[in-house]
């Protein structure tokens, strides 16, 4: 089975260090804040949910012939990959053609100005949202074919998706209102150097290289690329345990 090269940690994704390197979060914390922050997520129901799961005792699925759970992995990575695969195209073709396609003329309100890229970012999180999710129900079913510990595997995924997603869904969604500040913050640098320059404003020269909106939407790409990587780290999860033998 191919290997999934997609690896990081929730507490330091690439996300939350592109949000710092922009400069509209505080940097990533240290890794013993992500356990106590995730304390804080689970709530004490939550916690019997997850222990019922993991004391469950479960039969044992029949002997998968090697042969067939060889082909089963195979399917869940080339499943993987194909979602990767399609996403990242998808990100970077509109993100180019977004910026192809702008027209903004002075005076320009910022609040009204930045609701298309807004509105753009929320549909690429839908996007996301309807693709990785039943990918992730979909690895899940594999492992449970496989043996008992992945089954169990499996059933905790189930449960810890069921308790956080919410929460991950609030959280992700103050992306876009976070990147408003970048876009605040690149058109007032360029504002000011025009002001120091004492140059005209041409907008037709926004969307040239290194120009404020070409590093908008380059910045925006970034950190699309970086939520999908996130979003996929579960369904990485699972083919990562399917694929090592320490855990059948």
């Amino acid at each position: 089975m191919t290997r999934v090269s997609l690896r990081t940690n929730f507490h330091s994704s690439k996300l939350i260090r592109c949000l710092a390197d922009l400069a509209i979060v505080d940097a990533a914390e240290p890794e013993n804040a992500f356990a106590e922050k995730l304390g804080l997520w689970i709530h004490f129901t939550d916690a019997i949910t997850l222990s019922a799961v993991h004391s469950d005792s479960i039969a044992s699925p029949p002997k998968m012939q090697y042969e067939v759970q060889f082909s089963l992995g195979a399917a869940i990575g080339i499943e993987f990959h194909r979602i990767q695969t399609s996403l990242i195209n998808s990100i970077m073709k509109s993100c180019s053609l977004n910026l192809d396609k702008t027209h903004i003329e002075l005076p320009m309100d910022l609040a009204m100005a930045y609701a298309p890229y807004r509105r753009f970012y929320d549909t690429h999180q839908r996007d996301m949202e309807l693709r990785i999710q039943p990918l992730r129900v979909n690895v899940r079913e594999a492992l449970a074919k496989v043996s008992p510990r992945l089954k169990k595997l499996a059933d905790l995924d189930a449960a810890l998706e069921g308790i956080l997603r919410d929460r991950e869904s609030k959280l992700l969604s103050k992306v876009p209102v976070l990147l408003k500040k970048r876009f605040e913050q690149l058109y007032k640098t360029h504002q000011q150097m025009l002001v120091d320059t004492q140059q005209a404003d041409n907008s037709a020269s926004w969307t040239q290289a290194g120009a404020w909106l070409a590093r908008f939407s380059n910045d925006m790409q970034m950190l699309l690329l970086a939520e999908m990587e996130l979003r996929l780290q579960p369904a990485m999860g699972l083919i990562e345990a399917f694929n090592n033998k320490d855990t059948q």
